[in-house]
């Protein structure tokens, strides 16, 4: 075989042999898509029998009448049952929740019985509408625009991607009726190799003629079912 020939086997093998190596630990691979990523948790949230939410902000600007925090859990029912925190222009107030059938009860250390309220009095949204599977948190997912991976961070032993994007006021007055309806909303999701939600953080103007605040919602689906009822 003339030398050129062999040169050329050789080559040829040797290129084979590091393309089959580099596909097999995966250095090679394709980036996922960040869309579809976010759709694929949208589906875990929107299979989950229940899901624990934990929606906060650090601070609401002064005098401003909003919500501070939501803490419970929920079903698509959809239901929520757990602590609202909200700030009536700069006073915090703490109440239990339960909000089911259209009807949100809350019960505060100014009485001693539950009552049903309006939560958009108050600037809050109701929490059980949250975990709806249409235009609940689950919708923001597949409702975010120009989406890129913006690498990872760590979360105790876990390494989460980090996607980002932006969003339609409009959307995002779905869930919290402050929202300023023609704006942008900045989101990131943070999500585990599962495709798993792990947290959402949302800037942007929440509240008319002030600065952007940021909320965070964490939140864990979970296959076990919760009964949720009026008090």
């Amino acid at each position: 075989m003339p030398k050129s020939a062999s040169l050329a086997l050789l080559l040829s093998t040797v290129f084979l042999a590091v393309a089959g190596c580099s596909g097999d630990d995966g250095t090679d691979e394709p980036a996922r898509d960040p869309g579809e990523r976010l759709a694929a948790a949208r589906a875990v949230l929107d299979d989950a029998e229940s899901i624990k939410l934990d929606l906060a902000t650090k601070s609401l600007p002064s005098g401003v009448t909003g919500l501070l925090e939501a803490k419970g859990t929920g079903t698509h029912a959809p239901a929520f049952e757990g602590d609202v925190k909200v700030s009536l222009k700069g006073v915090p107030v703490n109440a239990e929740v339960i909000s089911v059938d259209g009807t949100v009860h809350a019960k505060t250390g100014f009485a001693p019985d539950f009552l049903p309220i309006d939560p958009a009095s108050i600037g809050a949204p109701d929490p059980a509408t949250l975990m709806r599977t249409d235009g609940g948190v689950s919708s923001l997912l597949t409702e975010t625009d120009d989406v890129s991976t913006d690498g990872e961070s760590r979360d105790g032993r876990d390494v989460l991607t980090t996607i980002s994007g932006t969003i339609d006021g409009a959307v995002v007055r779905g869930l919290i009726p402050t929202a300023q309806a023609g704006a942008t909303f900045d989101a990131t999701y943070r999500l585990t190799d599962d495709d798993v939600l792990r947290d959402i953080t949302l800037e942007g103007p929440f509240y008319k003629d002030v600065e952007p605040v940021t909320y965070t919602v964490a939140v864990t689906a979970s296959d076990d079912a919760v009964e949720i009822t009026a008090p």
